[in-house]
């Protein structure tokens, strides 16, 4: 199986503009993310795909491997898989720009199920991980998910789902914005419309649910911190002196 992680790296952003290109103790938050990806071996090619000509420097004269992309793309997934098109690859790793503490193991795990007893069933898989913190429940900036009895996604969304009106012991999942496409269902994905769901969340996974495919959820534990805000950053400079990375 030919594995190839793709990292969508788009220079403009609502929340936090230019985020990509922050310096994080030394380094751009891309240049760390796609280090970390590198360093976990698990890949046949790891490629930032980009519209912007300053991260795609950056990554090419770090030594990295990045190409262009056109620059109207509505999601990263669309992004990636016009880079996916022309690529011999069976499965293809979405990881996105600004997770500069990627770890191997989660990556190792989401893999797995494709060499699993699910396998057969499976478009897409992405990672999860536990939930206690009512704020971020309750936050929409947080995406949960609802998962089978069999870990396969039965929804996402930005509201606190399940509803705990009759369980006040219901377990909360994040969405871990990781995925691993089958190449066939990310080129299917640049085909299927928008449905109803995916428009009033505005969470592009839903896109899959609402036509027929199948998202197998792998639980993981904590993932880091992802750059979404100035003081993300400053979050992301202390936890990288903790674990003392260069």
């Amino acid at each position: 199986m030919r594995v190839v992680a793709l990292i969508p790296a788009r220079y403009e952003s609502t929340r936090f503009p230019g985020k990509l290109m922050v310096n994080l103790a030394g380094k751009t938050v891309i240049r760390r993310t796609y280090e970390a990806v590198a360093r976990t071996g698990l890949f046949d090619e790891v490629v930032v795909v980009t519209d912007s000509d300053i991260i795609y420097r950056e990554i090419a004269e770090s030594g990295g491997s990045a190409v262009m992309s056109r620059p109207e793309h509505a999601s990263g997934s669309d992004r990636i898989a016009e880079a996916a098109a022309n690529m011999d690859v069976d499965v293809v790793v979405n990881v996105q720009g600004d997770e500069p503490f990627t770890q191997k193991k989660p990556l190792e795990m989401l893999l797995a199920v494709f060499a699993g007893p699910d396998a057969d069933r499976i478009d897409v898989a992405s990672l999860m991980q536990g939930m206690t913190d009512a704020e971020q429940i309750n936050d929409p900036n947080y995406v949960k998910v609802v998962v089978d009895r069999n870990d396969f996604a039965l929804y996402f969304s930005r509201s606190p789902v399940p509803y705990p009106g009759y369980d006040t012991g219901v377990s909360y999942f994040e969405h871990v914005g990781v995925y691993a496409f089958r190449k066939q269902a990310l080129m299917d994905f640049t085909e299927m419309p928008r449905g109803p769901a995916e428009a009033a969340e505005g969470i592009e996974c839903l896109r899959f649910l609402e036509h027929g495919k199948s998202i197998k959820m792998v639980e993981t534990e904590y993932m880091g911190v992802e750059i979404d805000t100035p003081e993300d950053v400053e979050a992301a400079e202390r936890l990288l002196k903790q674990l003392q990375m260069d």
